[in-house]
């Protein structure tokens, strides 16, 4: 099977739910960070997400620098991963074009 469609499901159902969840939440996600701050054990793994989230971001813009897209481009997927962490690398994956076809004349 395609990795890009297996990353595509991924994307779906992960959107689905946190779109389910934030819909009923009785809190928003700023509050829900704060939240998960206030103890040390939710911090320690709020933290190392966000560190593997700045891994991608850089793997993204990296892998945006080879591909020859424009910095909005890499700038639109970081934005997205500093709020929804793994929707952004994901959403990424799913629409990126292999350098082969990048590099096609048309």
């Amino acid at each position: 099977m395609n990795i890009r469609i297996i990353t595509a499901c991924i994307l779906v159902v992960f959107v689905s739910y946190t779109a389910y969840t934030m819909a009923t939440s009785n809190q928003s996600l700023l509050s829900f960070g704060h939240q998960l701050l206030a103890s040390p054990d939710t911090a320690q793994v709020l933290i190392d997400l966000y560190i593997m989230a700045m891994l991608a971001i850089i793997w993204m813009y990296i892998d945006c620098k080879k591909l020859r897209k424009p910095v909005w481009y890499w700038f639109i997927f970081a934005l997205i991963t500093c709020v929804f962490v793994s929707v952004g690398p994901l959403l990424y994956l799913v629409l990126r074009t292999d350098k082969l076809i990048a590099n096609e004349p048309r």
